[in-house]
């Protein structure tokens, strides 16, 4: 939480700087990335309370707790980051039909800076960005604002040397390039999260085969895998085995989950086990219930007749 709450006050400090030079200096990429910064605030704010709910214990009615919460907010970043990208696009073309004079050098030092502190930010969060989703979003907010703060460095120069404002416009299209690359892989991720899809990480025909290669387990049936959160997997499973007994049944279901967890690394299994013979068996005729029922019938017309 505290890289959070550390990167969100830089990227505040940022996105007031860029906004009020980007006004002052009529650069669009400048903006652009002002925008891009105030999503990236917003998105890390959420991420902030998505990390504070997913500690959260679990409920009667949440019975695996709030982890779902940072694949929602690692959506809504998605999301942001489209809608971004789509209305900086739509400014950028105006600006090509109707060019604007830009003033190159505050764009040059305003850029400069942001890109100092989006390098701050990268070497701080690129590491808890591995194991949390939540985390990887706001990391890829920032690597976007990065390449943006280069671009428009690189705009700023021609601006200022050659007086090119087209360029403005030019670089802002590449943010939203950038923007469009961050977002799309987020989204699809938590899609596939929220659809309970299994994870990539994890091949379900794998999986099958490890459980078959017990000796006791004759047949996989039902097998479902899915993600409750970016280290959470669970798995559930019907398993038929041979006719064993409730101190051989316990060893071998702890047996099974040790290799979920260590080969897998899923640690939320449930696993229903079912012997192969445990069909109920036909009884005999003579053991039959309809057969005494019949003789016992018969037996009483006899009687009656008599």
């Amino acid at each position: 939480m505290q890289l959070l709450w550390l990167a969100i006050a830089l990227l505040s400090s940022l996105f007031i700087a860029e906004l009020l030079i980007g006004l002052h200096s009529h650069s669009l990429s400048l903006l652009a990335d002002a925008g891009h910064l105030f999503s990236d605030v917003i998105a890390l704010g959420i991420s902030l309370l998505a990390t504070w709910l997913a500690q959260r214990p679990a409920t009667k009615q949440a019975t695996f707790g709030y982890h779902r919460v940072e694949i929602l907010a690692a959506l809504v970043n998605g999301l942001a980051l489209l809608t971004i990208a789509v209305v900086i696009a739509k400014e950028a073309v105006e600006r090509f039909h109707s060019p604007e004079p830009v003033l190159g050098l505050p764009m040059l030092v305003v850029a400069g800076v942001a890109l100092a502190v989006n390098s701050i930010n990268i070497a701080l969060l690129h590491k808890a960005s591995r194991n949390d989703l939540n985390i990887r979003g706001a990391f890829l907010h920032v690597l976007a604002d990065t390449a943006s703060s280069v671009g428009v460095i690189l705009a700023a120069l021609v601006v200022y040397l050659f007086n090119w404002t087209w360029v403005d416009a030019g670089v802002s299209l590449l943010i939203v390039c950038s923007v469009s690359f961050s977002a799309f892989p987020l989204v699809k991720d938590s899609l596939e999260v929220l659809m309970e899809y299994s994870p990539r990480s994890i091949d379900p025909t794998r999986v099958e085969a490890a459980l078959k290669g017990f000796e006791a387990v004759c047949q996989v049936e039902k097998l479902h895998i899915w993600t409750i959160s970016s280290d959470q997997v669970a798995l559930c499973v019907h398993l038929t085995v041979d006719a064993i007994g409730g101190g051989e049944r316990d060893r071998l279901t702890k047996q099974l989950q040790t290799l979920l967890e260590q080969e897998f690394n899923i640690r939320e299994s449930t696993l229903q086990l079912t012997h192969r013979n445990s069909e109920v068996m036909e009884l005999h005729p003579l053991l039959s219930g309809n057969l005494m029922t019949q003789l016992t019938r018969k037996n009483g017309d006899y009687i009656d007749k008599f």
